[in-house]
């Protein structure tokens, strides 16, 4: 295997782990909304409506991440995503709200802000089209 087609193949693995985790931290949106209720600011109207919005988006984007033809659209929107819940994992941090099955550790909210940063960067490897890509095959 080159180098080239190894880069390529990892991409694509990195690419389904990050769908299918947008599909099921999305679900979870849905099926216990509470926990992500307790977490939106205040100063946001509707925190229910909120989280099922952004759990519909997760999904969506998960989704468009595994469609060629939209998966260019559905990274940008992730990134779009990450940016707009980011308010909430700062109100987690700073007001120190426990959420169930996280353990109740203030660090590792501050910790988990940089993971914005990370799954960002993560969505941002797939907003060109795959034949613009790095190592990408022309055929």
């Amino acid at each position: 295997m080159n180098s080239n087609h190894q880069s390529s193949w990892q991409k694509e693995v990195l690419r389904v782990i990050l769908a299918v985790s947008m599909i099921v931290v999305g679900t979870t949106h849905f099926l216990t909304p509470i926990p992500f209720v307790r977490i939106v600011p205040p100063q946001l109207p509707n925190p229910l409506a909120l989280v099922y919005i952004s759990g519909f988006f997760e999904i969506l984007g998960g989704i468009g991440l595994l469609i060629p033809f939209v998966s260019v659209a559905a990274a940008w929107g992730l990134i779009a995503l990450f940016i707009a819940v980011f308010p909430a994992n700062i109100n987690m941090a700073v007001n120190q709200i426990a959420i169930e099955n996280i353990p109740h550790i203030p660090a590792l909210y501050w910790a988990r802000l940089p993971l914005q940063a990370v799954l960002i960067a993560w969505a941002w490897r797939y907003t060109r089209k795959p034949e613009k890509q790095p190592g990408a095959v022309e055929g």
